[in-house]
């Protein structure tokens, strides 16, 4: 929103020095009166547009637009406030309009107290947007992502279907073992695999937490809820085939395709996701006192900071053709279905033997479906845009490369978590164990 030159706020960052977010403060002038409140929010004084009094538009600030916005109304409000005020020949003193705005940013709402598990999902996802992220990760103060808004939205259309065959409803303290146990039987028979059930379990013990925190119940059966996981068998692309689909020709296929292409080759040679090439900008391309180029970004998922050397020749071939700033990918799912057709176009056809529990039992995924008679998939009908973050990791593993560095690049911080990423079957295994115990002197036996 352009700023009025008459008008009477003025935000400006608390310590305008400060190496680490400071708060930004309202500075209110109203009839030779001046006052000042505090926002709420924090700014990094870098990401201060002085001018404009408002987040600059950089990657970095991760909240600008919410931030901003909130700048805006309140600003908008405290004008409003003032002209109301002298319209209807009140004294405006600070304290008058201090209250004001107290009573603009903390309306009083009586709000029905939800009762049932339901009522409370719904409420919680309705607030989300404002809501900073819980368990481990709180201490980001990041909110909540609209990713994992929708997955909530998903789980609550379970529980609402779930709920019309459940003989009793779903209050807070019937949410027990019995009720554990019907609804993951209810999931399985719907045929969910095992980690999709997992997937719903773990939302609503997430949402039974949130319950607890809010004072809406004290039911805590919710704590023994088990998550029942196994082990996903992705896929990952060697550096041949990498290098099949860097040097397929797409001229006569559609422009989109060429740009899927591209971002999926430059991941998999930086470990970056998808997510972070729309925040990918010049000014994260450095160079050290040696000469050398590497990224340096703050990832968008966890928020973490990671510096990525820039070597492979794809990456440098990809940033020159874009002039160092990747285009703006599509929708995840026109993604990964043109990943299917450029991996089958350059001939990633291995057969590919993929097993899963679903619907409470073993099956093998196929040509003809989950459990069909058929000798497994061919790899391309199982390429997706998180299969080049996955290829990064497994190919440097397999170039000897110690996992902390790998960790350093793809900003895992749990070596549990990162070695779901390497995928490596067992004919691999044993090579590289063969190339390993190669390397190593034949100690022998003295008598």
């Amino acid at each position: 929103m352009p700023r009025s030159s008459d008008s009477p706020v003025t935000y400006f960052p608390r310590d305008p020095k400060a190496k680490k977010p400071t708060p930004i403060t309202c500075a209110i002038r109203f009839d030779n009166q001046r006052m000042n409140i505090g926002t709420g929010f924090k700014v990094m004084p870098t990401h201060w547009n002085d001018t404009k009094q408002r987040v600059k538009n950089v990657v970095d600030a991760i909240d600008k637009g919410q931030i901003n916005g909130f700048l805006d109304r309140l600003e908008k409000e405290i004008a409003a406030i003032i002209i109301d005020l002298k319209a209807k020949q009140v004294a405006v003193t600070t304290e008058i309009v201090k209250q004001r705005i107290n009573n603009y940013l903390n309306p009083v709402v009586e709000v029905e107290k939800p009762k049932t598990l339901l009522d409370f999902v719904q409420w919680y996802i309705d607030t989300c947007p404002t809501r900073l992220v819980r368990g481990s990760k709180a201490r980001t103060g990041r909110f909540i992502s609209p990713d994992t808004i929708r997955r909530y939205q998903t789980t609550l259309n379970g529980l609402k279907a779930f709920s019309k065959t459940y003989p009793r409803p779903l209050l807070f303290d019937n949410i027990d073992a019995a009720f554990y146990k019907a609804f993951t039987a209810w999931l399985v028979g719907k045929d969910y695999a095992t980690n999709n059930v997992s997937k719903y379990i773990e939302n609503v013990k997430g949402f039974m937490s949130a319950a607890v925190d809010e004072g809406f119940t004290t039911n805590m059966a919710y704590r023994k809820f088990a998550n029942l996981r196994e082990d996903a068998e992705n896929i990952y692309l060697t550096e041949a085939e990498l290098q099949r689909i860097f040097e397929l020709d797409l001229s006569k296929q559609a422009v989109g395709m060429t740009v899927v292409r591209d971002l999926f080759i430059f991941a998999a040679w930086t470990g970056l996701r998808f997510s972070d090439f729309s925040t990918l900008q010049p000014e994260h391309i450095k160079t050290d006192e040696a000469g050398n180029q590497y990224l340096e970004l703050r990832q968008r998922k966890t928020g973490g900071r990671v510096q990525i050397p820039i070597v492979h020749e794809a990456v440098t071939q990809l940033l020159a053709k874009y002039k160092n700033q990747l285009p703006t990918g599509i929708s995840n799912q026109r993604t990964n279905d043109y990943l299917k057709e450029i991996c089958q176009l350059a001939e990633i056809n291995e057969r590919i033997l993929k097993h899963v529990t679903k619907g409470g039992k073993a099956v093998v995924k196929t040509s003809e479906g989950w459990g069909k008679m058929s000798p497994g998939v061919e790899k391309w009908t199982l390429v997706t845009s998180h299969t080049a973050r996955r290829s990064f990791a497994t190919n440097m593993f397999k170039r000897g490369m110690p996992t902390v560095l790998i960790m350093k690049l793809t900003g895992h911080k749990k070596e549990s978590e990162f070695l779901k990423y390497i995928k490596i079957d067992a004919a691999e295994t044993l090579d590289l164990m063969r190339q390993y115990l190669g390397q190593k002197p034949v100690l022998k036996i003295v008598v």
